[in-house]
């Protein structure tokens, strides 16, 4: 976790970017409540530049849209396209193509991903 150096100064791109992400983090990954299957499109907010559809029955399309969501969608935007069981399924392989900013924060939160990133490491 990024800490800090004192209360006078001024924080770090570091915390900045660890808090933004982890403002936008679903209470619990029970909540990831988005489809499984078929094209999914992202309004422009999310997708602002780039693929705006998906299938997320094509593996690089579906790692896509999940990155790209993990990357530029609120709280509201990841419960509601990202589905639990895909995001279990692919957080491993996932976990190395996001920042470490977004990592850092879901895994942070979420200590059960960690877990299941290493045991498939």
């Amino acid at each position: 976790m990024v800490q800090q150096l004192s209360p006078d100064s001024p924080p770090s791109v570091a915390e900045v970017l660890h808090e933004r992400y982890a403002r936008h983090l679903p209470d619990t990954l029970e909540r990831l409540a988005g489809p499984q299957h078929g094209p999914v499109g992202l309004p422009l907010h999310i997708a602002w530049s780039g693929l705006r559809t998906c299938d997320l029955d094509r593996l690089r399309q579906c790692m896509s849209l999940y990155r790209t969501v993990l990357a530029e969608g609120q709280r509201d935007d990841i419960i509601r396209f990202l589905n639990r069981d895909l995001f279990f399924a692919q957080w491993p392989v996932m976990r190395t193509l996001i920042s470490r900013h977004v990592r850092e924060a879901w895994e942070g939160s979420f200590p059960e991903l960690t877990h299941g990133a290493s045991a498939t490491a």
